[in-house]
């Protein structure tokens, strides 16, 4: 039983691997936007802050999520 804890756990925390893959590409497509757009800087900089906090709470709440299933199941 323990051990089905723990391999649930650890699938719930796999989801900061997506976020930082998330996080990676919008970076690598901003900066290539900016690149191509300078001009647009501010607009692009805003909409890429945003992204990255959605993508980065999305990773907390896996985190959180495997953080009580260790506790209240475990």
């Amino acid at each position: 039983m323990t051990s089905l804890i723990a391999i649930g756990a650890g699938i719930a925390a796999l989801t900061g691997i997506g976020a930082g893959v998330g996080i990676g590409l919008a970076t690598s497509k901003a900066t290539d936007a900016i690149a191509r757009q300078p001009e647009a800087d501010g607009k692009i900089t805003k909409v890429l802050l945003l992204g990255c906090a959605l993508a980065e709470g999305t990773a907390i709440f896996g985190m959180v999520v495997a953080i009580l299933i260790i506790l209240f199941l475990g």
